[in-house]
């Protein structure tokens, strides 16, 4: 009750001007949630940077995602280089980094300062607050992808694509420390794209309908993806799941591929729900044994001579871990080579749950946006 109470009134200060929100000087995409991790923000986080890769608008300008760093041990600003590791910025942005050369990833607790430093690059050099910024060279932002944003009110995002897990429905959720909600379900209602993540692969529209209304939205279309809420505010509703993509070696240059062909399978992971991942590897392993980390951990040697262990005990094994862990277990300074040579990570990916979705999700995003572009 205290929590609740102490969330209404900070979110009514913030609603009513008495504190101070900031709009950036670019247009910004915030990607985010009410709950506590597992709902999926990095795999949509890398579906609209591919969307605004692959777009006619947003192709040839400059994109930059900002990140908090979760666990990271560097402070204030930082460019998250794609040789770096993930204790210097996170699993999470050093995974984004490398699969996008081209997208400019930066690491800020504050929110508002990250953008005003990604969207002005030369304050990096005289202001005092980047006096830490290790890489100061980087372009000026057109537009950023605010990854895990939508609590930092002190940010005002022009897009917030807000995300709520299919399996876990926020309104049979409690606050913390209870049940997994960091904030409030009335804050849905700031949303203008509402995204249910983990989904089976195909929902009918009754259900659809149905999620639609416990959500607040009035006059919920499937066809078209709109609804109203109860003062008058038009909000997309989609869902996606959850896709894997081949396996890729986490040491590529030491690594066997004979292994991604073995019949046993031993799996570790640091992540909040590894069902789905176990699902789509037994599809062509027997998983002979399997280490569940906290999320976000960081692997200690101990930990790795657990699955050194596990190897011996099945040496013929193939052993995989998530993207996100595999930047974690690279850090870690004592990686055998039985280990290096049969490691490998599970890319992941979220689809629609039909082109139509696909189209719809891509058409609002960009209609969006267009509103806020600055002229050239």
């Amino acid at each position: 009750m205290i929590y609740r109470i102490i969330l209404g009134i900070r979110h009514f200060l913030f609603d009513k001007g008495w504190k101070k929100s900031y709009r950036a000087d670019v247009p910004t995409v915030c990607v985010g949630n009410v709950s506590v991790g597992g709902t999926g923000k990095t795999p949509h986080t890398e579906m609209i940077l591919r969307l605004l890769l692959h777009s006619d608008e947003w192709a040839y300008s400059d994109i930059a995602v900002l990140s908090r760093g979760y666990k990271r041990k560097s402070k204030g600003f930082q460019k998250v280089g794609r040789d770096g590791t993930a204790l210097q910025f996170g699993d999470e942005p050093l995974q984004i980094a490398k699969k996008f050369p081209s997208v400019t990833v930066a690491v800020d607790k504050d929110r508002v300062e990250g953008c005003r430093f990604l969207a002005h690059p030369e304050q990096l050099r005289t202001d005092k607050k980047a006096k830490g910024c290790l890489d100061k060279d980087i372009p000026a932002a057109d537009i950023i992808v605010l990854d895990d944003a939508f609590q930092h009110r002190r940010l005002k995002a022009d897009v917030n694509v807000v995300l709520v897990d299919y399996n876990r429905p926020v309104q049979k959720d409690r606050l913390l420390p209870w049940g997994k909600l960091r904030d409030l379900p009335s804050r849905l209602r700031a949303a203008d794209i509402l995204i249910v993540t983990k989904c089976p692969t195909y929902l009918d529209e009754w259900e659809k309908g149905k999620w639609a209304k416990q959500l607040g939205l009035q006059d919920y279309s499937p066809a078209t993806g709109k609804g109203t809420t109860r003062k008058g505010k038009t909000q997309t509703l989609l869902f996606t799941t959850i896709g894997y993509e081949p396996m890729l070696p986490v040491f590529p240059e030491e690594s066997d591929s004979r292994f991604m062909y073995a019949q046993r399978l031993i799996l570790f992971s640091g992540i909040a729900k590894d069902t789905p991942l176990r699902a789509f590897l037994s599809d062509t392993y027997k998983e002979v044994k399997r280490f569940n980390f906290p999320d976000h951990h960081k692997y200690s040697n101990g930990d790795i001579q657990k699955v050194v262990r596990a190897i011996r005990a099945f040496p013929t094994a193939c052993v995989a871990t998530t993207e996100k862990d595999a930047q974690r277990v690279v850090d870690t300074k004592k990686v055998p080579e039985t280990l290096r040579q049969r490691l490998f990570q599970v890319p992941i990916e979220v689809n629609f749950l039909s082109p139509a979705e696909q189209e719809i999700f891509e058409t609002t995003l960009l209609d969006l946006l267009r509103g806020f572009r600055s002229e050239p």
